[in-house]
């Protein structure tokens, strides 16, 4: 009994509540006055998306170079522990959670889809066309910059939850060697609301980007003839399912969960390298594509169209850099909390390389058998989708044109709904920490908590499945919500170095502070 008063007690019941009634009355506003608040909207997305579209381009760039400053500094070698401790998981099963966490169903959406979305963009015909920039932007959006976000604050917060031995997991907590006793007040109230409120937004904007691909490919493999709605609410409930019982089983189900979403990710991908019939095309557009987004790296990343010709940073680069800073709320905890006994250097390389090159395997390989079918004429992609604008019959008119198609629909929805089961598992999880007061490294959010967000970040994408205009809005919300959360994240960034810092001058590398450790100096 007094156990269970504890844990009540442990439980944050305003960072739990608050921003779910904040999201879910948006929500109904959404469905009472659809053209009101998309109007309202629109407004507010034009002032953060167009007018302070520089201030997102520069976070993007400033992560990317910290990044590289981190891991050939003396922080570098800061052990995420224990002095000499060694990982808790293999480099494979911690990439694979680390992958899988974030937009790995987003990722397989886009690999199929992005370079014929840009076909239809002003911008790609001027810069050359779609064989030389549609796969350079792709790779571009989708690689350092992006994951850079995630590598610079896991390694944030991986010190602040295995070093400094911090109990309260949270956005604000990260904040603590900049903001000291501001942290406890009101300011660290309000990051923390943000933060949640920012993850919620940011869950619901994902599902909507790959389930109607996913209803398409249930329809088509079973010849339902339910609405592409009603399988996609069967779908998020059946992800829902599987997402809860993994998370029930703590980290070891969550780490076999991303085993088998990597498994089937690579077979995939193998698969379709080997037997599409486009293995050439996607060997040598993919290394043209990538020297080209190397060679032109730094112009794509500060590309802002200034006389607005074409707005494609504003509607693309812009958009993914706020898209990713709002999962930054969720996947980074994630990846720093099993990150331990691992140096920040082997964090931010091995992020590199497995995250990052996870992603680019997929846009050359699926991307390129797309180009590929349409560049030799075995399929008019390009000239469908400028017809009837639906992208998730145009992927799925792409694998038909693959042999064995079926199977690769199959392979494609199962992997998909593995994808989001591991990502939202995690989300969950992190979550759940959020709720809870105090938590040591190494222990896990009241059962019950973890349940309730399982639940509570499922309910709000089905009921947005109801109204295509509320589910536009929520990605606006997306980039509204990156705004304040991209401050917090400068503040992260600037709190670690300060903290390392302290920590190096007083203990040197690679050694732990005393436990429970609550401030610096």
């Amino acid at each position: 009994m007094n156990n269970e008063r504890t844990n009540k007690n442990r439980i944050d019941w305003i960072i739990t509540f608050v921003p779910l009634t904040a999201v879910i009355g948006i929500s109904i506003l959404f469905f009472v006055f659809p053209k009101g608040a998309n109007h309202v909207l629109s407004k507010i997305r034009f002032f953060f998306g167009d007018t302070m579209g520089a201030y997102y381009l520069v976070i993007g760039l400033g992560f990317l170079i910290l990044s590289v400053l981190l891991s050939v500094s003396k922080c570098g070698d800061i052990v995420l522990g224990a002095p000499n401790e060694k990982p808790k998981y293999s480099f494979f099963s911690w990439g694979a959670m680390m992958f899988t966490c974030g937009l790995a169903a987003d990722i397989l959406f886009y690999s199929f889809s992005e370079w014929v979305m840009y076909s239809a963009e002003p911008h790609i015909e001027q810069m050359g066309g779609v064989q030389d920039w549609a796969e350079t932007y792709a790779l571009f959006h989708w690689s350092f910059i992006p994951w850079s976000f995630y590598l610079v604050l896991a390694a944030a917060f991986g010190f602040m939850i295995h070093v400094r031995k911090r109990t309260r997991q949270r956005y604000s907590e990260a904040c603590r060697p900049l903001l000291g006793k501001r942290t406890d007040g009101i300011t660290g109230r309000l990051i923390d609301l943000l933060a949640v409120f920012a993850l919620i937004a940011g869950t619901a904007t994902t599902f909507s980007v790959a389930t109607p691909l996913m209803a398409s490919m249930i329809s088509k493999l079973f010849g339902i003839t339910l609405s592409r709605r009603a399988v996609t609410v069967i779908i998020l409930l059946i992800t829902c399912a599987v997402y809860t019982y993994s998370l029930m089983h703590g980290l070891k189900g969550i780490s076999i969960l991303a085993k088998v979403c990597i498994y089937l990710f690579f077979g995939l991908l193998l698969f379709v390298l080997l037997f599409g019939g486009q293995t050439k095309y996607i060997v040598e557009t993919g290394l043209s594509s990538f020297g080209k987004m190397i060679g032109n790296f730094f112009e794509l990343s500060t590309y802002t169209d200034p006389t607005r010709k074409d707005s494609f940073a504003q509607n693309w680069t812009i958009y993914y850099w706020a898209y990713w800073m709002v999962w930054c709320v969720a996947a980074p905890f994630f990846i720093g909390s099993i990150s331990r006994g691992r140096t920040v250097r082997q964090l931010i390389l091995g992020g590199y390389i497995f995250g990052t090159g996870s992603t680019l395997v997929s846009f050359f390989v699926l991307g390129g058998e797309g180009m590929g079918m349409q560049m030799s004429g075995k399929a008019e992609l390009i000239e469908a989708y400028g017809k009837n604008g639906d992208i998730y019959e145009i992927i799925i008119d792409l694998i038909d044109k693959m042999p064995f198609s079926t199977l690769i629909i199959i392979l494609v929805l199962l992997t998909m709904i593995a994808f989001y089961a591991t990502s939202f598992d995690s989300i969950a999880l992190i979550a759940s920490c959020y709720s809870s007061r105090k938590l040591n490294s190494d222990e896990h959010p009241h059962k019950a908590i973890q349940l309730l967000w399982c639940i509570l970040l499922i309910l709000l994408p089905i009921a947005l499945v109801f109204s295509e205009s509320s589910m536009s809005n929520l990605q606006t919300v997306s980039i509204v919500a990156a705004f304040p959360i991209g401050i917090v994240m400068v503040l992260i960034a600037a709190s670690f170095i300060k903290d390392s810092k302290n920590y190096l001058k007083h203990k040197g590398p690679g050694l732990s502070t005393p436990e429970n450790q609550q401030e610096t100096e």
